[in-house]
């Protein structure tokens, strides 16, 4: 069935795990460019998965997309990441930085210039996606309907501790989480924000 015909009210675990994890995994090509959604975590989850990308020359460039200053820190996420990628060994002219935008459409619509400029747009032929499992259905849907319908996507989910596909269900963090996130998700498609897809999910 496609998103757009779940009832984000009423959602098993069960749809809740296919909506956002099923069929969420690496396929292992190579592409132009690692594309990381920035976060509050991010250097800390969602970075050494950039890196092990770069470092097995499966891309040469990075951008960190994010513009959201969090509290305890004085840059935005895009230039944390920076500042510790160099710290890890990244060269600087391999990085590429977005810092205006606040969510996620936000993220692929103010990436746009900056891959533009490093690359120009119509010479881009695969982006490797990198953000959290949970996070990664509405990342790529939200490229899908933004970017230009050329590039494709190598999906590259990251793992943090409480909102993984086996254990978000268990813990009142990564329910509230994910469950969010699905609702979100659902609410965007039908609203025609993002585009729809259809699932694995069996209705109700």
């Amino acid at each position: 069935m496609k998103i757009s015909e779940l009832d984000p009210d009423h959602l098993t675990d069960d749809q809740i795990t296919a909506l956002l994890y099923k069929g969420i995994a690496d396929d292992k090509q190579n592409g132009d460019c690692v594309f990381l959604f920035g976060s509050s975590k991010a250097v800390d989850y969602r970075l050494p998965m950039a890196i092990k990308l770069y470092e097995a020359k499966r891309t040469g460039k990075l951008l960190f997309s994010g513009g959201v200053t969090w509290e305890g820190h004085q840059e935005p996420e895009a230039i944390q990441l920076k500042q510790r990628a160099i710290e890890l060994g990244i060269p600087e002219r391999d990085i590429l930085v977005e810092t205006q935008s606040k969510h996620t459409k936000e993220n692929v619509l103010a990436s746009l210039l900056v891959l533009d400029r490093a690359f120009s747009l119509h010479q881009i032929k695969r982006v490797l996606m990198v953000t959290a499992g949970y996070h990664m259905r509405r990342a790529f849907l939200t490229a899908k309907t933004y970017m230009p319908e050329w590039i494709d996507y190598s999906l590259c989910p990251v793992n943090d501790r409480y909102t993984r596909k086996n254990n978000w269900f268990l813990n009142k963090y990564g329910r509230k989480r994910v469950e969010t996130e699905a609702k979100k998700l659902i609410r965007y498609v039908q609203q025609g924000v993002i585009c729809d897809a259809d699932l694995p999910i069996k209705p109700f």
